[in-house]
Formats: structure tokens, sequence, C-alpha cells
């Protein structure tokens, strides 16, 4: 069995952001002529006013203030209010795999590491843009690796998931390093003109390398010291897009098939489960949840990250103790955990323990223990 590191880490980040205040804007301007258009409707009764929405709301209910997107303008034509991304010829990247890539380049460099290292790539995300050929494939080939590649798809944890699977395969000798990679268009399921959740997602990219510990030269790594995995059905959060929607022709353009959510249901059962599992994690390795330094936890909703933190600690944790990224980023499904964690390890001390952990849809809720090398 060999020991296994995180040795790198990679983002790609749309050149776009939308602040809540352009998002509001356009919300508040289709909320207007949907009104104006059913005026007569809503006077009497057949059909319910919509309700505008506030910068101020947005943030109040979720920290978030901005998100970064692959195509603004089309999010927000209050015609449209659904990104624009034009199809593209089999033979040119696809857009997952462009971002990949993106990523990928990113964490092989922060690795000191070249595509001949690497063994193995996971696409690890909650929406993927094909049934097939694979988007890992896709990657694959586009950065020259030798060896095999598969999609897999657990929503929100889909990246921890991804590297549980990758630690497998490198502890067991499968592959000398593995491609995590989390390409995350969010904004292609989300229902912008749903006044509780348009503001929720943003988009982006990911991408981790696990490699053997004595192939490791990185001056970024971190020992892998355990993975707990645990899923739970709940519709609490439920896309009912796929390939046979079209067979089914009464439920075409419905609501439901893009993402839609109990919120209040998520928040009152994920918050417990997350606490639960990291605290029971870190007790099987025979460490205290004192002894961490810093949790990187899945940044989806602040209050749901300042909860959990609360039940582990007992206290409010302090800003570096559990760093956010959505306020800038809003939540980007299972690449948020892993931006959390890229853009705030540099300044972690040798042995410093540290949590990564996701939690979404299924349920599904993954924690990796790390510590500094």
């Amino acid at each position: 069995m060999h020991n296994v590191v995180i040795s790198g880490t990679g983002l790609y980040t749309p050149a776009n952001s939308i602040s809540n205040e352009e998002l509001v804007q356009a919300f508040n301007a289709y909320v207007q002529q949907f009104n104006a258009d059913n005026a007569a409707a809503i006077e009497s009764g057949e059909v319910q006013a919509l309700t505008e929405s506030s910068a101020a709301f947005i943030e109040k209910a979720s920290g978030i203030k901005s998100r970064f997107v692959i195509d603004k303008a089309g999010i927000l034509d209050p015609q449209r209010m659904t990104p624009r991304i034009p199809e593209r010829s089999n033979d040119e990247q696809s857009i997952l795999c462009q971002m990949g890539v993106g990523a990928a380049q990113d964490a092989l460099a922060r690795a000191g590491k070249t595509a001949a290292d690497v063994d193995m790539v996971i696409v690890a995300c909650s929406n993927l843009q094909r049934a097939y050929p694979a988007i890992s494939i896709e990657i694959q080939a586009a950065l020259g690796i030798q060896g095999f590649a598969y999609d897999m798809n657990v929503a929100c944890s889909s990246a921890t998931f991804g590297l549980q699977a990758a630690t497998n395969c490198v502890q067991l000798g499968q592959a000398r390093a593995v491609l995590v990679i989390s390409p995350e268009i969010c904004t292609g399921h989300l229902n912008f003109r749903d006044r509780d959740s348009h503001f929720i997602f943003g988009d982006a990219a990911t991408a981790v390398l696990v490699e053997r510990a004595d192939l490791a030269t990185s001056a970024h790594q971190f020992d892998i010291v355990g993975t707990k995995l645990i899923t739970q059905f709940s519709n609490n959060i439920r896309n009912n897009f796929g390939f046979l929607n079209r067979a089914a022709e009464e439920g075409i353009g419905a609501p439901d098939k893009l993402f839609v959510q109990e919120g209040r249901k998520v928040f009152r059962d994920v918050c417990p489960m997350v606490a639960e599992l990291i605290a029971a994690h870190l007790a099987e390795n025979q460490l205290n949840v004192g002894d961490v330094k810093r949790f990187w936890l899945h940044q989806a909703n602040l209050n749901m990250n300042l909860l959990i933190t609360r039940k582990l600690l007992g206290r409010d944790a302090e800003p570096s103790e559990a760093p956010v990224i959505l306020d800038t980023y809003a939540n980007t499904s299972s690449a948020g955990s892993v931006i959390a964690l890229h853009k705030n390890q540099d300044d972690l001390p040798r042995g410093a323990l540290g949590v990564l952990s996701s939690f979404g849809a299924g349920y599904s809720i993954g924690s990796v223990i790390l510590r500094k090398r």
C-alpha cells in the first residue's frame, strides 16, 4: 500500500462576473413585465403576482455577493435569462473539456508534474453536458495522458467522492497519479426566474492531483489521512432533466427539469449530518476536532457553514478556520470546497490538520482529512 498525497490544486475561473445588483435588476425587470402581461389574471386571482428581489435579501439569505459565469449577457437578458453557450462541433473541445484542461494544467504546474506522470483522470461534477463519450476521456486526450479515465456524478459531493476513488487507486498501485477534475457550469441548470434560487449558483472548474507520496516533489503537499463518505436518499434537492424526458412529452419544460430544492428542509437535515460525519471521521483517526486548523467546507450557503462549524467547535469559527469563497464565486457545486482549499492553504504550517468536506443532493456528504507536509 502506497502513502498518498495531494500535491497540487488548480482553478479555472470564467472571465465574467455578475453582481447581486446586476442579477436583481434583470430579475426585477422580468417580474415587472410578467405582472404587467398578466395584470387581468392577477386581478381575478387566476395567476399569482411575482415578487421582486433585492441584493440585500440575497446576501442575507446566502452570503453571496457575486458569481463568475460562462455567459453573462444571456443570464441578464430579461427575455432570455439563460446563459448562451453555443454548440461546438464534435471536432472542437467541449466547453467542459476546455474548463477542465485549464484547471488541470494549473494543478500540474503547482505539483511540478506533467501529463506523462499521470495515469488516470476522473471528471467528478454535478452536471455533464452529454452522456458519452466521457468528458474525462476527452480531457485525457487533450492533455496527452496515457492510462484511463471515467466520469462520475454525486452532485455537490462529486469532488470528495472522486478524491476517495483516486486515493484508493494510488494506494493500490493502479495509478501513480490521478487528476480529479470538477468542471461546473451550474448556471446551465439554474432557473433564473425563480426568486428563491436564481442567485445561488456560479461557474468554475477545479482540479486536484493525487499521487504517491514517494514520487511527489511539490512544495504544496498534503497527506491524505483518510476519507469518509455517506449517502442518504432525499428529494429535497433534485433535477429531473435527462435523456428520458423526450419519452414523456408532458413534462418537457416543467420547472423540475432545472434545479429545485426545499431549502429549509435541506438546511435542517444536512447541517447536523455533516457535523456528525466530520466528528466521527476525526475520532476514527484518533484526532480531536480542536486539532483541526482549517475547514474547507462546501460553499453553498454561509449560514450552513457557520452552523456546521459551531456544532463542531462549540463556538463560532474564526474566518481563517473556515474560509469563505462563495461571496465572490457563489455555489459552484462540487468545485466549491476545492476552491476554498486552493485559495487558502499556503499559510498553513507543516503538520497542520485540515478537513475538506462537501455536502449536497443525494443527500451525499464527503470528508477528507488532510495534513500539511
